[in-house]
């Protein structure tokens, strides 16, 4: 068994590694950002190309992070599930995973510096401490995962702070209103890591981890997840009521059906195997409900 899984190389283990299902919460939050910039003027095509290579890249590298740390600290074993593991798994030395990892953050800063160049300088500031949260997410004396704040981060830096960059870099500027439309892009990233705390429950205690799922137990967290879900929408209705949005964003609701099968089956299954699908409806409710947000806010304009 064990050689057939090292026989499986190629480029499809370094795909894995970069955990592809992951990528669309990187990929989702600059659309949303640049289609919200829209409203005020034209959209400069080659930094919005910029910013979304740039931070799928810093998505991958901190994956890839996360990938190498989470072996050392022995939380990775062949029996891992879900796309981690992979160098348990598939041979691929860890120090080779740490230098692609720094490497792909060695490009995203040349596109950084582009970025800049064309905008501001204070961006600089802000990749900085974006890329220093992707890595001491996982690495470093206290990783943020291990903590009970790894859902505030991550939605803060993937789900709010990419928005507002995309909005910025279009726009020079950030307005309550791009705020208050990356609040739902906040609280959906910020489930993925909920929804992966959620599975990972069991083996995260064992490993020594205080996540948010820990210290609050596996019912309370299913129901934080689905607040989650629940302000989004209603967040987003609440601005269609109050002017902020068009009627078009309605659009959003075309994705219910998506959290409500993660809570249904996060409810219904307790072992990691079996909870996949339901991380994998969350992260699609992440994706399908920013992207959606996106077309009706471009919908909206257009008409």
């Amino acid at each position: 068994m064990q050689q057939t899984i090292k026989a499986d190389t190629g480029w499809r283990i370094w795909w894995q590694l970069t955990r592809p299902h992951t990528l669309t919460a990187a990929f989702a939050p600059v659309f949303l950002g640049t289609m919200i910039a829209l409203i005020y003027g034209n959209i400069h095509f080659p930094l919005f190309i910029a910013m979304l290579v740039a931070s799928i890249l810093i998505q991958m590298a901190t994956n890839m992070f996360n990938e190498y740390y989470d072996f050392r600290l022995g939380l990775d074993t062949e029996n891992s599930v879900g796309i981690g593991g992979t160098i348990v798994r598939n041979g691929i030395k860890p120090k080779t995973v740490l230098n692609l990892a720094f490497l792909l953050y060695g490009v995203s800063v040349l596109i950084g510096i582009y970025i800049c160049m064309e905008t501001s300088w204070i961006l600089a500031l802000v990749g900085v401490i974006a890329m220093m949260v992707g890595f001491f997410y996982t690495g470093g004396p206290y990783p943020i995962a291990y903590t009970p704040f790894g859902e505030l981060f991550s939605g803060v830096v993937m789900g709010m702070l990419l928005v507002l960059i995309a909005f910025y870099i279009q726009t020079g500027t950030v307005t309550t209103e791009a705020i208050l439309l990356s609040i739902p892009s906040m609280l959906l990233v910020a489930g993925i890591m909920m929804a992966n705390n959620i599975r990972d429950l069991e083996g995260d205690k064992e490993g020594g981890r205080k996540t948010l799922a820990i210290l609050v137990g596996r019912p309370n967290a299913i129901t934080i997840l689905m607040s989650f879900f629940i302000i989004s929408y209603t967040w987003v209705i609440a601005l269609i009521l109050f002017g902020h949005l068009t009627p078009w964003a309605l659009v959003v609701l075309l994705s219910v059906p998506k959290p409500i099968t993660a809570i249904s089956e996060f409810r219904q299954n307790q072992t990691p195997i079996h909870v996949m699908p339901a991380m994998k409806n969350t992260a699609l409710t992440n994706t399908l409900f920013v992207l959606l947000l996106g077309v009706g806010i471009l919908v909206g304009h257009l008409v």
